[in-house]
């Protein structure tokens, strides 16, 4: 399914509308094909939505956190430390016009807003948006690679002498955690690997 057809499914669950659909939907893939997204794009939308699919029976609100990825990185500057709480605000203003339940999309900007911090959720849904979010982490080594060279390209603004010790201690921070993924299904599938890649780039800095 592509991620038009998911979307515009998505939100005939609660609206007819098809012109406003059809506006969202063109306003999320404006956004994710802005310049400057390397790895914050569309693609990385589908990753998600791979990893998610395989453990659908696992989550107890699927329209919600679909949400959820369709607008947690909405709004992405590399340079900014608000893009989680400026993604969270569009997303609500959005998903008020289609006519989510005002609990749904509460839900919806509290997941947002937990891919800022990474940290362990009471809410299982949450854990494993986080976990689908980070997943490329744990991925074979030379698509990790690849990924790590798209994020460097995202950050081109800055220098080696400040992107290289910058990215060192975000790296060093998941090292540090007792264990980088939430829910037992991606730590079983990634963690390992997850772990050698980090330690691997570290190196490489």
């Amino acid at each position: 399914m592509t991620l038009q057809d998911r979307f515009l499914q998505l939100c005939f669950l609660f609206t007819n509308n098809q012109a406003l659909i059809q506006s969202l939907w063109k306003e999320i893939e404006k956004k994710h094909s802005e310049k400057g997204r390397y790895y914050h794009n569309l693609s990385h939308l589908e990753n998600m939505f791979q990893e998610l699919e395989r453990v659908k029976s696992n989550i107890s609100d699927f329209s919600a956190i679909s949400f959820s990825v369709f607008y947690h990185d909405f709004m992405y500057e590399a340079t900014s430390n608000s893009n989680e709480e400026k993604s969270a605000a569009a997303a609500e203003k959005r998903l008020k016009e289609i006519g989510l339940p005002y609990d749904t999309i509460l839900t919806i900007s509290k997941q947002i807003l937990a891919t800022k911090s990474h940290q362990r959720s009471e809410d299982e849904d949450t854990n494993y948006l986080l976990d689908a979010d980070l997943s490329i982490l744990g991925k074979d080594l030379e698509t990790y690679l690849v990924y790590t060279n798209m994020i460097r390209k995202e950050y081109s603004i800055y220098p080696d002498f400040l992107y290289k010790p910058g990215r060192k201690k975000v790296l060093q921070h998941f090292l540090e955690l007792e264990s980088i993924f939430k829910t037992e299904y991606f730590k079983d599938r990634y963690e390992i690997q997850a772990k050698n890649n980090i330690a691997a780039e570290i190196q490489l800095l």
